[in-house]
């Protein structure tokens, strides 16, 4: 039974060290601070959000997060992203070493869905991601934070680790909150474009 569980386990590392380097290798190198290629770079720069008002994601009772119609590519993967990850437990220091985790803390699940965006190459902490990007909301995706906590709002739907502001029965751990939080003692930032 137990040699069972380590070949089950051994298979999972690998097929999530498999999907990191995937990963790793799409991102371009100015995802990691939210910055635009270097003048002259041969880097793609992120399709920029279209003009107009930006759809809202709709949170079905299930607990999954669905895109609007007219979100970019990006933030559609951002989504796909959060649902990915939307059941697992709350893990202190959880995908802070890897995107690919058993459970994750709250800055392991923004950088999972900036890492599912394409907007961010490594994990970071609540504390570095207060520099990530550019000042402000975003049109599309906001980043919150401050030294000791972070969540993001992605098509105006809230996806964090606390359940400030609704019942705890939806758990803790990352998950898609239909509630708002308060912006106060946090930084807002986004990735230019979005």
């Amino acid at each position: 039974m137990r040699s069972n569980t380590l070949r089950k386990r051994r298979r999972l590392t690998l097929a999530g060290l498999t999907a990191l380097f995937a990963l790793a290798a799409a991102v371009p190198a100015s995802a990691q601070t939210g910055g635009t290629p270097p003048p002259g770079s041969t880097e793609p720069t992120p399709t920029p959000a279209p003009t107009g008002p930006p759809g809202k994601a709709t949170l079905l009772p299930n607990g999954k997060a669905v895109s609007p119609a007219n979100a970019p590519a990006a933030v559609q993967s951002a989504i796909a992203a959060g649902n990915a990850i939307r059941k697992r437990p709350y893990v202190w220091g959880g995908g802070h070493q890897s995107f690919i985790s058993t459970g994750y803390d709250c800055s392991g699940a923004v950088s999972y869905v900036l890492n599912g965006a394409g907007l961010l190459a490594s994990p970071l902490p609540s504390g570095p991601l207060m520099g990530w990007g550019l000042p402000g909301k975003g049109y599309w995706i906001s980043v919150f934070s401050n030294p000791s906590h972070v969540y993001i709002v992605v098509a105006g739907l809230r996806f964090d680790t606390s359940a400030v502001g609704e019942s705890v029965r939806r758990g803790s751990g990352p998950r898609w909150r239909a509630s708002k939080r308060k912006a106060r003692g946090y930084v807002v930032r986004h990735y230019e474009g979005f």
